[in-house]
Order: C-alpha cells, then sequence, then structure tokens
C-alpha cells in the first residue's frame, strides 16, 4: 500500500484550486483510484471478474516453444530501440511498461540474490514484450560500511542482465530504510555509519511532537548541515549519485534510461507522517506532522520571525490530534473554524510545505547537474494519499507535506518544480477506484488522480504511473490502461494527459503463475498500442495469446527458480 502521495513566505500561498477543473474533468475511460489498506485487499480483489478464455493458440503448434522463447529473448538493442521510438510518447503511441524488481535483488553481501530466477524472470519479462525493469539501488548497501566506500556488486550483474536481454532499466536512488512499511519484505537499514550518526545525534530523525522519532530517512531539516562524517546529508546523496554515474557510464542513456531520486519515505517526496511500523499508524489516519526534531525547529522559528510572529516559531500545531484521529476529532483539521483556515494555519502550512519543496530542489538541481549529457531522465514520485480527500482540510494530505485543501491546489507548485528541472512526475496507486475504497473516510481517489494530472498538464511535465498493491486482475488492468490516456474537457477542448510510462508492481513468484501472467501479457501488448491504434482488440489479444504460449518455457522456469 504505498500510499505511497510556493517560494518566499509572502509568495507560498499556492494556486488556488477552481473547483471546475476537478469536478468538470472527465476522463473518457472513467476515473483512476488509490489502492486500500492491506486489511480491506481480499475484499478489493472479491470482484468476480473471470480470467478471459484463451483462444486456441495459432498455427504454431508444431514449433519449438523453447527455440521460440530465445529467439525473442535476444531480439537486438537496435530492434528494440526502434521499436520504443514508435510507440513512445504523445498522440496516444502506446505507453511502455516496467516492472519492479524483488526488494532484495542484491543481497547484504552485494551479491544476485537467486541469480538463476532473476536470469530466467529478466528473459521472461523481455519476451513477454516488457520494457525494462526498476531496481532500487539501496544506500544502506552500496555504502553500507564507511563514507565514500561504495560497493556496487550485484547490481554491476544485474544490470549486466537487463542489458544483454534488452531491458531497459530505471534505477531508483534509494536513500530510504526498507522495512516497516507495506509491502517490505526484507530490512535494509541506513548505511552503518549514518545509524551511528543518528544514535549520537537523535535530532537527525523525523520527530513528531511527543518525542517519537523515525529513521526511515533523514530529517529534511539538516539536508544543509554538515553532521554526517563531516558531509551534509545532501552531499552525501549527491556523492553517491555521482559514483554511480561514473561506475556506471556504460550504460547510460543506453540500458539505464531513469534516475529516480529517492527524496523520502519509501522513496516518495513527503513527511513520514503515516508510520505503519510498529503499528503507529493505521488507515486512514490523519497522520502527524512530522518538524519537531531541532533543526527544523530552528528554520520553524526563523520563518515566524521573519513573519513578524515570533510567538508562532516555538512549536507545531498542538491541537492537529493524534496519528489515527479523523479530521473532525480535532480542532486544527475540522472544517468549521478549524486552524487549518486561519491566518497561523497558512503560515505554519506554508513553511512545512516549503520546507518539503525546497528538499526537492535541493535534490533534483543536484541531480540534473550529474546526470546532464547523460540522455538519462530524472524522475520523482509523490504519494497518492487519497483518504480524507472529501473533506475541507484534506487532513492527511497536509501532514504528509501536501498544502492541498478544498481552497487550494497543493499539487501544482510540486509539478512546477518537477518541470523546472525537465524532470517525470511519478504518481502512484492508480489501479484501484472509487467504489473499492472505504467511503466513510471520504475516500476519493479518482478527483486525486485526476488533479494530478491536470497539474501535471497545465506544468508541462511528463506523468507517470504505478500500482500499489500487486493486482493480477483483469479488473485492475483495464483500470490502468485507462488512466494510461485521460482526457479532460477544459474550455470545451479535449485535451489529453498520456503517461510516458508505467512501472508494474512486482516481480514474483505470482506474478508468473499460469492465468497471471497471460492476463499481464494481453495487458502489456495492449497498453502498448496506445490510445490511437488502429488494430482491433480481437487482433492484440490473440497476438498476446501467442506471447504467452512461446513464453511458457521460460516463465515456468522462472517460477520454479523463485520460490527456491
Amino acid at each position: 500500500m504505498a500510499l505511497r502521495l510556493p517560494h518566499q513566505l509572502g509568495a507560498l500561498a499556492g494556486a488556488p484550486i477552481k473547483s471546475r477543473e476537478i469536478t468538470t474533468a472527465s476522463p473518457v475511460n472513467s476515473s483512476l483510484s488509490v489502492s486500500p489498506p492491506l486489511a480491506r485487499m481480499h475484499k478489493a480483489m472479491d470482484l468476480n471478474h473471470k480470467p478471459r478464455r484463451m483462444n486456441p493458440v495459432l498455427a504454431t503448434a508444431q514449433a519449438d516453444l523453447s527455440v521460440a522463447c530465445k529467439a525473442f529473448a535476444v531480439e537486438t538493442t537496435e530492434e528494440r530501440r526502434t521499436h520504443k521510438e514508435g510507440r513512445v510518447g504523445g498522440g496516444g503511441g502506446g505507453v511502455p511498461v516496467f516492472v519492479m524488481m524483488p526488494l532484495d535483488s542484491v543481497t547484504m553481501g552485494n551479491a544476485v540474490n537467486r541469480r538463476k530466477a532473476m536470469r530466467a524472470s529478466l528473459q521472461a519479462l523481455r519476451s513477454g514484450g516488457v520494457e525494462g525493469i526498476m531496481i532500487d539501488v539501496w544506500w544502506g548497501l552500496v555504502e553500507r560500511e564507511a563514507p565514500g566506500g561504495y560497493n556496487w556488486g550485484g547490481y554491476d550483474e544485474v544490470l549486466e542482465m537487463a542489458r544483454k536481454v534488452g531491458l531497459k532499466v530505471q534505477a531508483v536512488m534509494s536513500f530510504h530504510q526498507c522495512g516497516g512499511n507495506v509491502g517490505d519484505s526484507v530490512t535494509i537499514p541506513l548505511p552503518q555509519w549514518v545509524v551511528e550518526e543518528v544514535d549520537n545525534d537523535p535530532d537527525l530523525a523525523y520527530t513528531d511532537q511527543w518525542g517519537r522519532r523515525n529513521h526511515e530517512y533523514i530529517s529534511l531539516g539538516a539536508d544543509t548541515l554538515p553532521l554526517l562524517k563531516g558531509r551534509t546529508p545532501v552531499q552525501c546523496y549527491s556523492d553517491f549519485m555521482r559514483a554511480f554515474r561514473d561506475n556506471f557510464k556504460h550504460l547510460l542513456g543506453d540500458t539505464i534510461v531513469e534516475i529516480q531520486v529517492g527524496m523520502g519515505p519509501a522513496g516518495e517526496l513527503r513527511y513520514p507522517s503515516y508510520p505503519e511500523q510498529d503499528g503507529t499508524w493505521k488507515f486512514p489516519g490523519i497522520g502527524a506532522f512530522q518538524c519537531y526534531d531541532k533543526y527544523s525547529l530552528s528554520s520553524l522559528k526563523a520563518a515566524a520571525e521573519a513573519y513578524g510572529k515570533p510567538e508562532w516559531g516555538s512549536t507545531g500545531p498542538t491541537d492537529a490530534g493524534h496519528y489515527n484521529n479523523w479530521p473532525e476529532d480535532t480542532h486544527f483539521f475540522k472544517k468549521e473554524d478549524g486552524g487549518w483556515n486561519t491566518e497561523y494555519g497558512e503560515f505554519f502550512l506554508t513553511w512545512y510545505s516549503q520546507m518539503l519543496l525546497d528538499h526537492g530542489e535541493r535534490f533534483l538541481s543536484s541531480a540534473k547537474s550529474i546526470f546532464e549529457n547523460t540522455d538519462v531522465k530524472i524522475s520523482a514520485k509523490v504519494a497518492g494519499i487519497h483518504w480524507h480527500y472529501g473533506t475541507r482540510s484534506h487532513a492527511p494530505e497536509l501532514t504528509a507535506g501536501y498544502y492541498n485543501t478544498r481552497f487550494r491546489n497543493g499539487y501544482l507548485p510540486i509539478a512546477q518544480m518537477l518541470a523546472r528541472y525537465n524532470a517525470v512526475f511519478n504518481f502512484t496507486c492508480i489501479e484501484m477506484r472509487d467504489h473499492e475504497q472505504p467511503q466513510d473516510a471520504l475516500c476519493a481517489p479518482e478527483q486525486l488522480v485526476n488533479q494530478v494530472a491536470l497539474a501535471t498538464l497545465a506544468s508541462e511535465v511528463p506523468l507517470a504511473g504505478e500500482n500499489a498493491l500487486p493486482r493480477y486482475d483483469d479488473y485492475a488492468h483495464e483500470q490502468i490502461l485507462k488512466a494510461s490516456a485521460l482526457i479532460f474537457d477544459r474550455n470545451n477542448e479535449g485535451e489529453s494527459r498520456e503517461m510516458c510510462a508505467f512501472t508494474y508492481l512486482r516481480m514474483n513468484p505470482e506474478l508468473f503463475k499460469a492465468e497471471n501472467w497471460g492476463r499481464f501479457v494481453g495487458f502489456v501488448k495492449r497498453i502498448g498500442e496506445g490510445r490511437d491504434s488502429h488494430r482491433c482488440w480481437e487482433e492484440v489479444e490473440r497476438e498476446a495469446e501467442h506471447f504467452v504460449h512461446v513464453t511458457q518455457p521460460l516463465v515456468q522456469e522462472a517460477a520454479v527458480a523463485l520460490t527456491h
């Protein structure tokens, strides 16, 4: 459930939301949604949508299927590039699909995990029409032992495997801890020397008003302070990305086509306002502000003094409730006379959200300078926080750092920031629909995704998507297909918002089960056709069934290898 999601004080207010931007936005194919919590997953999956009955396999029964698989797998890199350029981009030209690798693809010993399974799986994905893979490059693995001591073992081999089979790579610079969130099957802490520094100075960790420390990611309040063995956190991140560039320069722009910069917990640009570890937060709680480390409070104090209200600088809101409250349980977030809609609330939320935007600016500026002239795209992930979206205050978004309310567009400043660096806006949780969400929490994921899509459209920034939970049913695939090419009727003009890529979560044994694999290959073919394809769906599906058939040996090998 990766529920996963304006400049100096006088200009930070951002742009107010025009209600018709949301209410009149009407995607032709219906709307999208963000996934429910795991506790509701079984209900969401019980949709009574049976897989399609496959037609008889076409006239290839006499073919040697093993040879056919290998032929698909060794398609040349040049053919691959031509195929991609023919279907990616604006104008309904199709959306390339990437697949997320397991979190533990590289072991704590800096080796490839389940090497045989990895090799077979990559070949199967390539043969099934997948464009590439996404892999976490963990700070806690590569620079684990000492500052500046980078061990790329494991990653060298995985990326070389991808190159050999013709798969592209989205490399995620993962500066967060793995473990504690839904879907985290392994624990990968921050580098040991960083953990030691946090132990010596607990204020390097995000902190809530009750003194609870969060160790998923270094507090952005310390971004520019040389507290990590003489370097600032931003310098550490920059040095890591520079070392990655230098080590893999022979793959940049050809095999490695995207660098996603991890700017917060779960790799998302946000505060860790809804930590699930130890049951601190549970869906659909509003979360809590994370600005009580001494470095963040120092910034708040300076901002309050500059604003002329020094009394506002000693603490954040003290009436904003607890992690698992609902908005109306609190004074700060309630719809009538809530503190969020006062001068103080505007001051605090402006400062809080601007701190997050400043963090993003530092990161993107560094990444752009490091990877310029490499033909690699930069991207950032924003969390899809859809619960209580139907309220006036949008409390869960506010605690996460997105200053988005009934009266204010919090995603436009983020999109504008990404546009300045020609970066991709990656938004997760697009596979679910409104009616799959708990309505008592006023969840409105379809409106949220529409708002984000409109913000990226207005800012002329590319939009990419991910699903939040593993889904293998046709119902989820249909929703993703609809999300990949939204059309809005703004000012009586049919403007489109097409994704530049979609990343599918995640490669595992379930994906390679016969029925799941069949539906997945069909989905890859359909989304790759694009909105403007003139081929009928029956023809596309017959072709997909052929792909399923000829990839069977590789898929069986991958499924067996992954379970051992």
